[in-house]
């Protein structure tokens, strides 16, 4: 049986004080069996490229590398055109004389709306899973781009930002839980391979910007309309084989289980919602300003500084996939330990440094703190099984709308007293890594 994390989070237990998080456990492993023994002998098992019951056996037993290859790959093109909007900021703001402020306005709407309806979608979908609603979403980033290609106006500019965030809402949460779906028994690669293609989206999205968009104006942007267009094929086929994968996450049973006593769940939920907001908000001030702190303390050019946000999003790619087989490996604890509070020196020591040692930071910055997000996902569905979409849903939705939370009041404090003290200020996040210590003892289960 593959093994689970979460039958090491009694291993620190007594029995006297956490006998029902050792039969949760028990409970959940049940589970997990009776899902993978339905799952291989389901007769109407359809795969994305044919053969049915064989390919459901197979996904049963192992990893699914060709639907996490999908939806990794629809997780990219769809950040690509999320990161066009914070990529051409510094276009847009001389383009439309906005402020620092408007600036910060643009980013909480797109956060917001990429927030609001995440959890939503992810608690209607653990009841009734919602195959094609990730084909469908894409089309509000379709009108998104094509509206921010025409927008005369600060406010046709923010309602733009809307439309692209809602259809960052309804993808993020199914698409994790096919992720987890084709998972097998390495939920941590699977996450971080998902989240991959996404940082590979957003690392492309400055370069886009540095060589299509600034080059031939803000009309270009409806050429990446074709992009969406391929997003949503791609993702219609991969939900294809989510309507007909739906055992290999839920099995028979329709009951909900618990896997750990209720007071060590909201602990450790909420421990994980604190390392969220601090790499959210940390992150916010490295997608949102990090090219006007370069523009403003060093004096580069916009394409500069765009370029120099290209190498942070490669170290953020190169974190994510590190993260997820670390986790699987030596445990998401030990990984988290390391992601958050680790990168603590770093962001501290960036204000302060010439240009050279800026880029070198941001580079080690980025790959320390990536690697937090898939242990966190996946820490996070272990805790709760029979709430895949709930969790994937709060946790990316939380990140998105604490960013855009995060981007408006940076953006106010860099009005009033520049952008090199929001940094200095921000540099003190990561010291919430300290909440790793209340969080059970999570090591992978040993295979025999």
């Amino acid at each position: 049986m593959p093994g689970s994390e979460l039958s090491e989070l009694s291993s620190d237990a007594t029995p006297e004080t956490d006998a029902p998080l050792q039969a949760g456990v028990l409970q959940a492993n049940a589970l997990r069996a009776n899902a993978l023994q339905a799952a291989a002998s389901a007769p109407d098992a359809a795969p994305l490229s044919g053969g049915k019951s064989k390919a459901m056996a197979e996904a049963a037993a192992g990893t699914v590398f060709t639907v996490i290859a999908a939806i990794s790959f629809s997780h990219f093109l769809n950040d690509v055109m999320q990161a066009l909007l914070p990529a051409i900021y510094p276009m847009l703001k001389d383009d439309h004389a906005l402020t620092f402020t408007q600036v910060g306005l643009l980013t909480l709407t797109f956060q917001f709306t990429a927030s609001l309806l995440q959890p939503v979608v992810g608690i209607v979908a653990d009841r009734r899973p919602l195959p094609y609603s990730m084909a469908v979403g894409m089309g509000s980033t379709l009108a998104g781009l094509l509206l921010l290609a025409r927008a005369t106006s600060f406010p046709f500019l923010v309602l733009a930002a809307a439309l692209v965030g809602l259809g960052s809402s309804v993808f993020h949460p199914e698409a994790s839980r096919v992720a987890r779906m084709a998972a097998g028994a390495r939920p941590g690669l699977a996450q971080s391979l998902f989240q991959v293609g996404g940082n590979f989206g957003s690392a492309l999205g400055p370069l886009l910007a540095a060589f299509i968009v600034l080059p031939f104006g803000q009309g270009s942007i409806a050429w990446f309309s074709i992009v969406a267009v391929l997003a949503m094929v791609v993702l219609f086929r991969v939900g294809k084989w989510y309507a007909s994968h739906v055992g290999l996450l839920y099995g028979k049973s329709r009951k909900a289980v618990a896997v750990a006593s209720q007071k060590r769940i909201v602990v450790a939920v909420l421990v994980l919602i604190g390392l969220t907001f601090s790499k959210a908000v940390y992150t916010s001030s490295l997608n949102s300003y990090y090219t006007f702190f370069l523009i403003e303390r060093f004096d580069v050019s916009i394409r500069d500084s765009q370029l120099r946000l290209f190498v942070y999003m490669v170290a953020v790619v190169i974190g994510t996939i590190v993260g997820g087989p670390l986790g699987d490996r030596f445990g998401r604890k030990i990984v988290l330990w390391g992601s958050v509070l680790g990168a603590l020196p770093f962001t501290i020591m960036l204000p302060w440094v010439n240009l050279t040692w800026t880029l070198v930071l941001t580079a080690l910055i980025g790959v320390i703190m990536a690697s937090a997000f898939p242990a966190i996902v996946v820490y996070a569905q272990e805790l709760l099984p029979r709430g895949v979409g709930m969790v994937a849903g709060l946790l990316y939705g939380l990140s998105f709308g604490v960013a855009g939370l995060a981007a408006a009041f940076l953006g106010g404090l860099a009005d009033t007293h520049g952008i090199t003290f929001v940094y200095r200020l921000c540099g003190w996040l990561p010291i919430v890594g300290l909440l790793v210590v209340f969080l059970p003892d999570a090591r992978p289960a040993r295979e025999t």
